[in-house]
């Protein structure tokens, strides 16, 4: 198809191997920055329609619809004002005539302008559009430019960077070549097949054509229909064989990055390997060869594998033969450490820690292990979790950081901590806990399954987060190496969605504390530091609740409160946000708000007794008592951290709070009747303050 207005736009970049996890980032990317700058370039306009292309040897956009050349344009230029421009007998002065000279044409030549400012003289020219042949190619280098390459590449001796050393590249305009060098590579209207099945350069008659060529060439440009075959392909696969294959797009992803011609193979291993923990099976299937493990009915692995060839062979059985033959080596492996490392218990394995650094400055993972031992012992009863089992687990959680297997399989810790503790009879909440102790491991990842690991998940948090701080390494920036804003959350995600109802402040000393009796970490628990950590933590809480849609006025009201327990700072703005929903609420906050403006502006100290026998005006009579007659209940409500009833009946204020501020002044001259309504005022606004600052709100409206 050809489009009537313009032609199709062609752009190919054509490369050695792209890593594969970063393809469709670069194919979608590249494709909508030639976008932007086609449009800039005012080569097409409205609507642009475009298809992004990328294989593991090229990135590609078309684009429909890319005029010849831009349209005309008219420059204006203004000069100066018309009184300006001209005396009163209507001569030009210098500066009409100094500006005339500026564009090469007498006064006469300038147009006016007109606008509700007032008249100016003005200098248009016509301009003629541009080519799209001179245009386009710095519109590709500006695409380029804006790709999101961490690192860059050079090749040869030339200058030129880019993710991967560039071959060729292809810029046509329907079916005119747009001649161009970037990159190094001189334009061509040629493009590559594939690397084997025809490497040789192959002509484009027309841009509209390219995914025809490729497509006879052995190659699908297109990543997601290449995607898409590959599911297909493997599901007919494992559908033959009575199996099934856990949907695992990360994995589809990366694997449609590395072929441009897929062809699903089922491979088989021996039985004897499903005796394997079943996550070591899948790890070298999956993160080490790039298969995909396959599943019987029940769930079960079964004894065969899927892997994508990047070729159609005519001997498909000796490809799969070789895939088998890499298999069957890793899994053996695999089998010897298993084997090796049950010779030994787990906590044998733990003696090995003293020999792994956790930090330079705070000793090492055998150390480390030390704290968390400690930690539990405080943080356990808090919990009203088992002491002995959550000290356990401390003592095992990193063990089997210095087995074998997890040596080979780095991606296992943890996991394979928790089979090692069962084969050792270790009971099953300690075990759990040297694999759940980990989590959650990135935003939205699960907590814990149960108490015991939920505490070992808290003390292992709280120990690094002391630690790196006090060794003087906290983030800064972009810049965060030991994951502690990973970690700081992880810390709230487990207090506030764990029901884990505990003070931070006390937890960080807590892990202060172990610190100081860990000889030899060369660092300095200052009561600073513990600061430090602990805004940092509660920092975290803003982009937290955010994400779950309340808003920031609704958490910078009951930051203003200072919680130091996350918890209860979660029931605190639930309430909060359900108070702000009230029709009183906008009231109360404005006059929350005055109330802390008039109590700034007194010069003196409020008192804390307020006394009865000054009230004088009927406003003042009747807030004074409806405040009396539910104070203590709305304090008992507070204490029992029902925020929300306490709030309710506040919100019943609204009316005497109204007319109190409509007929009393408060600033009165008399001293004794004006400290006395500022300590009607002060005790108001202090049992708001019991949950959040109010004033902080604002009106919807």
């Amino acid at each position: 198809m050809r489009d009537r207005d313009g032609s199709s736009l062609l752009i190919e970049i054509g490369t050695e191997e792209l890593p594969p996890r970063a393809l469709r980032a670069l194919g979608e990317c590249f494709a909508s920055n030639c976008v932007d700058a086609l449009k800039k370039a005012l080569l097409c306009g409205g609507e642009v329609r475009y298809r992004w292309f990328a294989t593991p040897r090229r990135i590609a956009v078309l684009v429909r619809g890319v005029w010849t050349r831009q349209p005309d344009q008219t420059n204006e230029r203004r000069g100066p004002n018309l009184k300006a421009a001209f005396d009163e007998r209507g001569a030009p002065t210098q500066a009409a005539l100094g500006f005339a000279a500026s564009c090469g044409v007498d006064v006469a030549g300038l147009d006016r302008l007109t606008t509700d400012k007032g008249e100016w003289l003005v200098y248009r020219q016509k301009q003629k559009g541009q080519t799209a042949k001179a245009l386009v190619p710095g519109c590709i280098e500006a695409a380029v430019k804006r790709l999101p390459i961490p690192k860059r590449m050079r090749w040869g001796e030339g200058d030129a960077e880019f993710v991967r050393p560039v071959h060729w590249l292809v810029v046509l305009h329907g079916n005119k070549p747009i001649k161009t060098k970037l990159l190094s590579v001189t334009a061509a209207p040629k493009t590559r097949g594939h690397r084997f099945h025809c490497p040789e350069p192959l002509p484009i008659p027309h841009a509209d054509d390219y995914e025809d060529v490729l497509a006879g060439a052995c190659v699908i440009a297109d990543f997601e229909q290449r995607k898409h075959k590959i599911h297909q392909q493997i599901n007919a696969l494992v559908r033959r064989n009575k199996g099934t294959v856990t949907a695992d797009d990360d994995l589809l992803e990366q694997v449609t990055g590395l072929v441009e011609w897929p062809h699903a193979l089922l491979g088989r291993f021996d039985q004897r390997f499903l005796e394997l923990p079943a996550e070591v099976l899948v790890s070298s299937m999956r993160d080490h060869q790039k298969y995909f493990h396959v599943s019987s009915a029940d769930g079960g692995l079964l004894p065969c594998f899927v892997t994508i060839s990047n070729i159609k062979s005519s001997s498909p059985a000796r490809i799969r033969s070789g895939n088998e033959r890499v298999l069957r080596a890793r899994l053996s492996d695999a089998e010897f450490f298993w084997n090796t490392d049950r010779k030994k218990s787990l906590e044998q394995h733990g003696t090995g820690l003293a020999d792994v650094t956790f930090h330079n400055r705070l000793g090492s993972v055998a150390d480390k292990t030390q704290r968390m031992q400690h930690l539990a012992r405080v943080v356990a009863p808090l919990c009203q979790v088992d002491v002995e089992h959550c000290v356990r687990a401390a003592t095992l959680a990193k063990a089997d950081l210095v087995t074998d297997m997890v040596g080979e399989f780095p991606d296992l810790q943890g996991v394979m901590g928790f089979y090692y503790a069962q084969n050792d009879g270790e009971d099953d909440a300690v075990a759990r806990a040297c694999v759940d102790h980990y989590k959650p491991r990135f935003a939205g990842d699960e907590l814990p399954g149960d108490d015991v690991s939920s505490v070992i998940a808290l003390v292992d948090r709280l120990d690094s987060l002391v630690g790196i701080f006090a060794a003087g390494e906290e983030p800064s920036g972009d810049k965060d190496p030991y994951g502690l804003r990973r970690a700081s959350l992880g810390v709230l995600r487990l207090l506030i969605e764990g029901g884990l109802d505990l003070d931070l402040e006390q937890l960080l000393q807590a892990a202060a504390d172990a610190y100081r009796q860990t000889t030899g970490t060369g660092t300095d628990m200052e009561p600073e530091t513990i600061a430090r950590v602990f805004r940092f933590i509660m920092d975290r809480l803003q982009a937290y609740y955010q994400d779950r849609g309340f808003a920031v006025d609704e958490i910078t009201a009951v930051m203003a409160s200072n919680p130091t327990n996350p918890t209860d700072f979660d029931h605190r703005l639930r309430a909060v946000s359900d108070f702000r929903r009230l029709d009183a609420a906008v009231n109360l906050a404005a006059a929350n708000k005055r109330i802390s403006n008039i109590l700034k502006k007194a010069d003196i100290t409020v008192p804390d007794d307020f006394d009865p026998s000054l009230v004088g005006e009927d406003a003042e009579q009747e807030l004074a008592q409806q405040l009396r007659a539910m104070e203590s209940s709305v304090l008992a409500s507070f204490s029992r951290a029902q925020y929300g009833a306490g709030l309710d009946q506040l919100a019943s204020l609204k009316e005497p709070v109204d007319r109190f501020f409509d007929e009393v002044m408060v600033m009165v001259e008399d001293d004794a009747l004006r400290r006395n309504r500022l300590s009607l005022l002060y005790k108001l606004q202090n049992l708001f303050l019991q949950v959040a600052d109010i004033s902080y709100l604002q009106d919807p409206g």
